[in-house]
């Protein structure tokens, strides 16, 4: 049999809930330093995958001479082979089976060019665009998966057996030319039925052979729940569970998969009848929960208005935290806050996240998104149904198609290409380098629209979402791919470098203009140089000290507002090249930060050539002396672009700050005025610096210590040297600041 068994306890031994847990964590963090020791720094999220076994491996097949395979066939083939060759990962403590080992995207081969990362359809070819992705530094979006949410409760409504059904449904009254979708889509459907129900013979196995009765009988129920949830619609919480821990698998397995939705309203159905029926206590939901968040790290939001503006926070949405608390590992929650916000429930969450100090939850402000996607056209109905999902995206539930922290822009890098076409003119002004600026990022706003336009024209013969088309809204009913049958297109388009560009604008002005402590001439050879010698340094030092971005009522704030506008503006007009589609600004840079600045040499803002650009809408490190929060989160709130996509504050706090009632109440107060005054999502460490420093050092010493990278928690284990030191000097500058 394919089955990797997790076992070795003895007959006689005994297990509640909290010991399974802490074994299940225990084996959680050995899993993740296997992940370390065999494949090297995973700068990503946990994804709740395991080492392959030894004995299984897998090779794709091609459909093309290049090496790899695209299109509805190639996915296809590949994806039904792998479910029926994968094997079954069972741990008898555990309450649910859905373990996948990796990502077919990533069999099929990456670049390693992280514009590009992936193969692209070599018949569809973008030649004419590269030149300016390269450019300006561009990732561009062509040729990447998913980043949008699909409606769980769909798959939790209709289960495998009903999507099959809904897919011969509309086959037979649509025409030929969709014949290729939906025989795709049927043949994979058809694959996990066929999967899920060998998975539950192979438990059905296992539960006679176990002779620990606890861990047999857990084995049984197992068995029977996946029988039914092999085409059946789930009954119970722990159905609803089970499907979702294999739905998160199976679009883990196919490319890398999406984000939960909104666990809270998810399961509460389930919930609510499970104990009104006496089925379960609330100890078997806790546990049930803590066994979802060992299956995956998925993004869940919790809370947030209803329709009426009442709170939708509920029992369920304790138990959550609790049980979150209870598995205490890389958790990706975020709780939604809004003006009816329960405060008991806020103040508890506030207080996991400085009791773990795990990096969640993280925290959404609902009046900013909500009012920003009214201002694309929406109604607030739809508005207010956009959750957070992921690292920073927002989306409907299975009716946007949205590439969201996909498409990035290097405004570093326009800068960089707009002040060397000064320096060759004849006029040096900073009128003429922020016309020149605007008119390079006019470019690369629209060479990443057309970008986007041609990556949904041929996305589906590239890669098809054979999986997360099950859950939207639309492909199904129209037979197409998300790609050309989503409901809306609300194209997610960041900008990345805000400070860097931000405050090197300012210190010309203030060093230059104002001042005249500087030529154009002069700066332009040091920024040759980069800073070199004595001299150098000291014009560094002099420029790194002009007022900056997030000092408050500074140059460096007033540029940042002006740039973020015209960036916003830029982008929304590219709606009117491309009607049909809606391109929402944001300020986000991800991991990208390093990879940004690798590509650009020495910036007016003092940054030395090659290094880092500023994260996400962050500043740059050591903005100010006093490392005042709210200055900085109110100059973020000001640059915020104000249509429904998130420019996130990325916080690092002391673990001291929140040790009384008192402080936890303040900090409490700060979460809801920071997101009340304009901001949009607060992404929180609580780190220990002398701690992290050691793991930086010798990171296996600590195993379980959690970090949040970027919009993402990971074990800083996991994370490559480089990644680590970002972490690090985000600690380092706040100690100097």
């Amino acid at each position: 049999m394919m089955i990797q068994y997790i076992n070795q306890y003895p007959e006689t031994e005994e297990f509640d809930y909290a010991k399974r847990l802490r074994l299940l964590r225990e084996r959680k963090l050995a899993q993740t330093a296997e992940k370390v020791e065999k494949e090297g720094g995973l700068n990503e999220d946990d994804y709740g995958r395991v080492v392959a076994p030894d004995y299984f491996k897998f090779k794709i097949i091609p459909n093309h001479p290049d090496g790899h395979f695209y299109g509805y066939s190639g996915w296809t083939e590949n994806y039904t082979r792998l479910l029926a060759e994968h094997p079954l990962y069972v741990d008898p403590l555990d309450a649910f089976v859905g373990r996948g080992f990796f990502f077919l995207i990533r069999l099929r081969g990456m670049t390693g060019d992280p514009s590009y990362p992936y193969p692209w359809n070599p018949a569809y070819p973008f030649d004419d665009l590269k030149p300016l992705f390269d450019r300006y530094n561009i990732i561009c979006g062509i040729g990447r998966d998913h980043h949008f949410n699909p409606d769980i409760k769909m798959g939790l409504d209709l289960g495998w057996g009903g999507i099959l059904r809904k897919l011969e449904h509309y086959r037979a009254l649509n025409p030929p030319e969709t014949y290729e979708f939906y025989d795709s889509e049927i043949a994979v459907v058809k694959a996990i039925i066929s999967f899920l129900r060998r998975i539950s013979h192979q438990l059905a196995e296992l539960a006679l052979i176990e002779r620990n009765p606890v861990l047999s009988r857990n084995l049984k129920e197992m068995a029977d729940i996946n029988f039914r949830m092999a085409d059946g619609v789930p009954q119970t919480m722990r159905e609803a569970i089970q499907w979702m821990c294999w739905f998160s698998m199976l679009s883990r397995l196919y490319n890398r998969g999406s984000a939960g939705g909104q666990l809270d309203q998810l399961l509460l159905p389930y919930y609510e009848n499970d104990i009104r029926t006496g089925r379960i206590t609330d100890e078997d939901a806790k546990f049930y929960l803590g066994c979802l968040f060992f299956n995956d790290s998925r993004y869940y939001q919790l809370g947030g208005p209803d329709i009426n503006g009442n709170d939708t926070i509920n029992p369920l949405s304790y138990l959550i935290l609790e049980a979150a608390d209870a598995v205490n590992i890389a958790c990706n929650l975020t709780v939604r806050v809004h003006d009816r916000t329960d405060p008991v429930f806020l103040r508890k969450a506030v207080g996991y996240l400085f009791s773990n100090k795990n990096g969640w939850p993280r925290f959404s402000g609902d009046t900013a998104l909500v009012q920003g996607f009214m201002r694309c056209g929406f109604p607030r109905e739809e508005a207010i149904r956009r959750i957070s999902s992921g690292c920073h995206w927002m989306s409907i539930p299975g009716k946007e198609y949205t590439l969201n922290d996909i498409v990035k822009i290097n405004t570093a890098r326009v800068f960089e290409v707009a002040w060397k076409e000064m320096m060759d003119s004849p006029e040096q002004s900073l009128e003429a380098l922020h016309n020149r600026f605007l008119s390079h990022l006019r470019t690369a706003v629209e060479a990443t629209a057309d970008g986007i336009h041609f990556h949904l024209q041929h996305q589906d013969q590239n890669e098809p979402e054979l999986i997360l088309n099950l859950l939207s809204h639309g492909p199904i009913e129209k037979g197409c791919d998300v790609t050309k049958g989503a409901t809306y297109f609300n194209l997610c388009m960041d900008g990345a470098a805000l400070a860097t560009v931000a405050d090197s604008f300012a210190a010309i002005e203030q060093r230059i203009v104002r001042e005249k402590r500087l030529t154009f001439r002069e700066l332009d050879t040091f920024l040759q140089s980069d800073f070199a010698g004595t001299e150098g340094e000291y014009i560094r030092q002099m420029l790194q000290h002009s007022e900056r971005y997030c000092q408050g009522n500074s140059l460096g704030d007033a540029w940042a507002v002006r740039i973020s506008r015209e960036y916003s503006d830029l982008v929304r007009r590219q709606n009117e090249r491309y009607p049909g589609l809606n391109f929402i600004p944001g300020w986000f840079s991800w991991s990208n930060t390093l990879y940004f600045g690798r590509h650009v040499g020495a910036t007016p803002n003092g940054r030395k050539a090659g290094t880092a650009i500023n994260h996400g809408a962050n500043p740059h490190p050591g903005f100010r002396r006093d490392g005042a929060v709210t200055a900085m989160c109110n100059s973020i709130a000001a640059i915020q672009p104000g249509y429904g996509n998130t420019a996130p504050v990325q916080l690092e706090l002391d673990p001291g700050t929140g040790e009384t009632p008192e402080a936890l109440d303040k900090l409490v107060c700060m979460v809801r005025t920071l997101l009340k005054t304009g901001n949009t999502l607060l992404n929180i460490n609580i780190i220990d610096g002398e701690k992290i420093l050691k793991a930086h050092e010798n990171p296996a010493l600590y195993p379980d210590l959690v970090v949040r990278v970027t919009g993402f928690t990971a074990y800083f284990s996991m994370l490559s040297k480089e990644f680590r030191q970002l972490v690090v000097d985000r600690i380092i500058n706040k100690r100097s600041a």
